[in-house]
Order: structure tokens, then C-alpha cells, then sequence
């Protein structure tokens, strides 16, 4: 089963572009293409419409274990919605390379991975351990854009 068709199967949603806040400009590319390489920059949760997830805090303070662990799934689901937009397919990514998790920590809180394990886990329910297994780093960070538990960013490779 092809990724496109396992993402049907599991019935997930792709969301649309992340909705930025009036006057807030990203002068970046959300991905990076050079050579069979894809650098995916930093991405966040969003609803399926693209605005930013309601779900904002530090994990182990006001956000959950569970939270962020849903978090950093909606965050691998926008990152899919951006590969999918650029190349009109999943089923060309023939890796996922390595993922760096960054988890919005409350004080003294150091259980990242299990955090990061929903991105990780859905990756590897969508493309299979073959093309989905992928180094990872999970680490704690004081602060993430716009309050976000969880942001990640990723690489993968392609054929062309």
C-alpha cells in the first residue's frame, strides 16, 4: 500500500497552510529541495483548516503528556501537507532521514520522547518501518513560536 493510500486508510486529514497572523511575513521555504534531498523546515500543529492548534503551553505544566503527544502528530500531519502540496504525492519520499523534535518544556520536565514518539509513530504508521524509521533527537526547548508544545523539523529523501 502506497503512503497516499495508507493516509486514505487511516482516514487522516492533510491540513491547508498554516493561517499566519496579519503582518507576520515567513521570508524562509518551508521545504528545501537539493539533489534527492527534502530539508523541511521547523513546523507546528495545526487544525485542518491551517489555523494554529488551540492546544499552546509548556508540556508538563498546562499541556499533558497526551497533549503533546497529539501535538507532535497534528505537526506531522502539516508537515505531509506541505510535502504533499509541493510534490502532488507521498509516495516518492523513499526515506524519512532524521527528525530534530523540539518540545516547549515547563521547568525540571524531561519526558521529550514520549512527546515526539507521535510524530515518530505516525510516520512509521503511514510509510511503514522500511521507508519510515528515522533518526531522531527530542530535546526541551523554553520557548516555541506562538506557544506551540511541539515543533518539528525533518528530512527525507526523494526520487526524482
Amino acid at each position: 500500500m502506497t503512503p497516499d493510500e495508507r493516509i486514505q486508510e487511516l482516514g487522516l486529514i492533510l491540513p491547508e497552510p498554516i493561517q499566519l497572523p496579519p503582518n507576520l511575513e515567513m521570508k524562509f521555504s518551508w521545504l528545501r529541495v537539493s539533489g534527492n534531498r527534502v530539508f523541511i523546515s521547523g513546523h507546528i500543529a495545526l487544525n485542518a483548516d491551517g489555523s494554529v492548534s488551540e492546544v499552546t503551553g509548556k508540556v508538563g505544566g498546562e499541556v499533558t503528556i497526551e497533549q503533546g503527544y497529539e501535538a507532535a502528530r497534528q505537526t506531522g500531519l502539516a508537515i505531509l501537507s506541505s510535502l504533499k502540496r509541493e510534490f502532488g504525492t507521498l509516495n516518492n519520499i523513499t526515506a524519512w532521514l532524521r527528525a530534530f523534535g523540539m518540545v516547549n518544556v515547563a521547568p525540571g520536565f524531561v519526558q521529550t520522547p514520549p512527546v515526539i514518539n507521535g510524530f515518530s509513530d505516525l510516520i512509521i504508521d503511514v510509510f511503514g518501518p522500511e521507508i519510515g524509521n528515522h533518526s531522531r533527537s527530542a530535546v526541551g526547548m523554553a520557548e516555541l513560536p506562538f506557544g506551540a508544545p511541539v515543533e518539528i523539523e525533518a528530512e527525507v529523501e526523494i526520487s526524482l
